[in-house]
């Protein structure tokens, strides 16, 4: 048997000699999805001033991925339970090189926006799949947990790296550079998903794709995000935000419809009774609208307060990466030895004072150091936690499961990414209309400073709604392994 093993019994795919090579190449996948997110964030002004974007659409660089990759995550597990998960992953890559190079060859805006929500569409279909590739090699326990930990560790240290990397590229070979970097990169991950991982098995015909449920649910998800993405910039009573949300939310009433009359519903109602998975998706929401939000507001800190340029600013995200990346890849023997209850308890409480301790060091002439200690309670939660709250959401689901359950939980993330951002900016902004120059600068650091002070509350009130995990009973084939949710 070759080593991809996606649809093997777990016992035989454990024993694969080549399981570290598929899951190198995974992690590696998963690295190229989550650097995408904010690799263009300190390419920003270049591209606005080249581009000629507007100080109202420059946003959109990001949203348009942001929205794209939300809204298709949930179809994507989906396609990858039905379709096959090698076929979908090799499709989201595809259609990665090619919005890649679209974006960095793009000489207005309208292209480059379109260039990064095919982008965005790329990532929904490779992130659930590479999880439930993962999910259904590896055994759960011990073995599930390890692997999770490696690709935690890249799709987090992606989200920072992204910085550091586009920073870098930026400063040496201009904006378009933190597009076209991807494509080698994902025609490498193309040719190795080709030879590493097992051809699809037929489909299986006694299920259906219930197309209704994924479009009712695609369209809801896109234009909430979008709403949600987009309300600060256009205003929250505007017809271009007040239009798209409510048809949103008829969508969203038309799915939920659709999926209690559906013989093969999108979502099958086992999964919703997945007490740990259901929580893991409020863990998973709340994460990105924290966590996630932070690394937005140290880029805009480092270049509008302090005075950075590209270059500093990526270096300034060093320290965060090496943190991410530790704490993500040790996350799967904490949870193996500790539990994934007090593992996550213990990571939030670090990530919400690292927050707090950053919120505080932040002023107008504060330098770097003072937010060293900051940056490394809140790196070294960040890392354990998204690890973790993915470890979770696998938690007693079915391998022929797997992709919608992986969907589900990045669904969620998806969703708290922009509505916790958008709640935040209008925080960090909140003092700053009509002022300029020095005024201008310091109402800023005082509202970044505010926002992340939020985000320590938001971290904490995430321990609360971990306090719902509850243990699984063992099975009664595997050797005795510790209490997955043990307090």
């Amino acid at each position: 048997m070759r080593v991809g093993c996606a649809k093997a019994p777990d016992d035989e795919c454990a024993g694969s000699p080549n399981g570290p090579a598929i899951l190198a190449l995974l992690s590696f996948a998963m690295l190229i999805v989550s650097l995408d997110q904010y690799i263009v964030v300190v390419a920003l002004p270049e591209i606005g001033r080249e581009l000629g974007y507007s100080a109202h659409t420059l946003q959109g660089v990001v949203s348009a991925y942001a929205v794209a990759s939300s809204g298709f995550l949930l179809l994507g597990g989906r396609a990858a339970d039905l379709l096959g998960r090698r076929r979908m992953l090799m499709t989201g890559l595809a259609l990665y090189a090619v919005s890649s190079l679209a974006g960095g060859l793009a000489t207005g805006p309208e292209v480059q926006l379109t260039a990064r929500a095919v982008q965005g569409l790329g990532g929904a279909l490779v992130f659930p799949t590479t999880l439930a590739l993962i999910s259904t090699t590896f055994p759960e326990g011990r073995e599930r947990n390890r692997a999770l930990g490696i690709w935690g560790g890249s799709g987090a240290a992606g989200l920072v790296v992204g910085v550091l990397l586009g920073g870098v590229l930026t400063r040496a070979f201009g904006w378009e550079s933190v597009f076209l970097v991807n494509v080698p990169l994902v025609v490498v991950t193309l040719v190795l998903a080709w030879i590493l991982i097992d051809a699809d098995h037929p489909r299986d015909r006694s299920r259906s794709f219930d197309l209704p449920g994924a479009l009712s649910a695609t369209g809801a998800i896109t234009l909430l995000v979008y709403s949600l993405a987009q309300g600060s910039e256009r205003g929250w009573g505007s017809p271009g935000i007040v239009v798209p949300a409510t048809i949103g939310l008829l969508l969203l009433a038309t799915f939920v419809i659709v999926e209690r009359r559906s013989s093969d519903p999108l979502v099958p109602g086992h999964l919703l009774r997945n007490r740990n998975l259901v929580v893991a998706v409020a863990i998973a929401s709340l994460f990105t609208a924290t966590f996630g939000s932070v690394l937005y507001f140290l880029s805009i800190y480092f270049q509008n307060v302090r005075g950075y340029d590209a270059l500093e600013t990526g270096i300034g995200f060093v320290l965060p990466t090496v943190l991410v990346v530790a704490g993500s890849t040790l996350a799967g023997r904490l949870v193996t030895r500790h539990g994934l209850r007090r593992t996550l308890i213990a990571a939030l409480a670090v990530g919400a004072a690292g927050a707090a301790l950053i919120g505080l060091a932040m002023s107008p002439d504060g330098s770097y150091v003072t937010l060293v200690p900051g940056l490394v309670a809140l790196s070294i939660g960040d890392g354990i936690v998204f690890t973790t709250m993915f470890i979770a959401a696998s938690t007693g689901v079915p391998d022929r499961d797997q992709g919608v359950a992986s969907g589900i939980a990045s669904t969620g993330s998806g969703i708290g990414a922009a509505l916790g951002l958008a709640v935040l900016v209008l925080i960090a902004n909140a003092g700053t209309e009509g002022l300029a120059d020095e005024e201008l600068r310091i109402a800023a650091a005082d509202g970044i400073r505010t926002a992340v002070l939020v985000v320590a509350g938001g971290i904490a009130l995430t321990i609360l709604i971990t306090l719902m995990l509850r243990p699984r009973p063992q099975p009664a084939d595997r050797s005795p392994e510790p209490d997955l949710a043990q307090p």
